[in-house]
């Protein structure tokens, strides 16, 4: 894959990248809400790959608007 893209088509998959790693983290909070204390390993897991989300998506939120987030914990 040698593909060379320009920076707006970088800029659009980044974007894209980050829109949809805000989805995944929706999707398992709301697993992780669905599954509560009835079933706790996999409700465990849920909040761990949730967190996994949204690390990613502070991640390119920082490489997209650098500094905008700074002082937020």
């Amino acid at each position: 894959m040698t593909d060379v893209v320009d920076s707006d088509e970088l800029l659009r998959r980044l974007q894209r990248a980050r829109a949809c790693a805000q989805q995944e983290e929706r999707a398992w909070r709301d697993r992780r809400e669905d599954l509560g204390a009835a079933d706790p390993d996999p409700a465990r897991d849920a909040v761990v790959r949730a967190l996994a989300y949204e690390t990613v998506v502070r991640v390119l939120d920082e490489i997209l608007t650098p500094g905008k987030h700074d002082g937020q914990s």
